[in-house]
C-alpha cells in the first residue's frame, strides 16, 4: 500500500469513529419536564396502586400519599373520592396517622 492510501484509510476510520461517538450522544431520549420543575428532579407524582375501586399515589414534592376509592356500592368506574392521607415524613416512626377527609 503507498502512504497515501493508508492515510486515507485513516482519515476515513477517525470519521466514523467521531459519527459514532457523535451519534450516541445525540440519540439518548428527552423527557419533557415542566418549567417549574428542576432539572434531574423524578416525576411529581407516583401511583403505588391502582384498581378499578381504588387508587393510592405519592406526591413526590409534598411528601404525601394520597388515598382515593369510589362511594361503597357504586360500579368499577365510579368518581374516585380523596379519603385520606398520610405525612411520608413520618416514615420510621412507630406509628403514622393518617388524616381522614370528611364523608359528604
Amino acid at each position: 500500500m503507498c502512504a497515501s492510501n493508508k492515510l486515507n484509510w485513516f482519515i476515513v476510520a477517525i470519521a466514523l469513529a467521531a459519527g459514532v461517538a457523535l451519534g450516541t450522544t445525540l440519540s439518548r431520549p428527552v423527557v419533557a419536564q415542566p418549567k417549574d420543575t428542576p432539572a434531574g428532579s423524578g416525576p411529581r407524582y407516583t401511583v403505588v396502586f391502582t384498581e378499578g375501586t381504588n387508587l393510592c399515589v405519592t406526591d413526590n414534592q409534598t411528601s404525601k400519599l394520597y388515598f382515593y376509592t369510589i362511594d361503597e356500592g357504586k360500579e368499577p368506574g365510579a368518581d374516585l373520592k380523596l379519603r385520606g392521607y398520610a405525612d411520608l415524613t413520618q416514615v420510621g416512626k412507630e406509628v403514622i396517622k393518617p388524616t381522614l377527609t370528611k364523608k359528604k
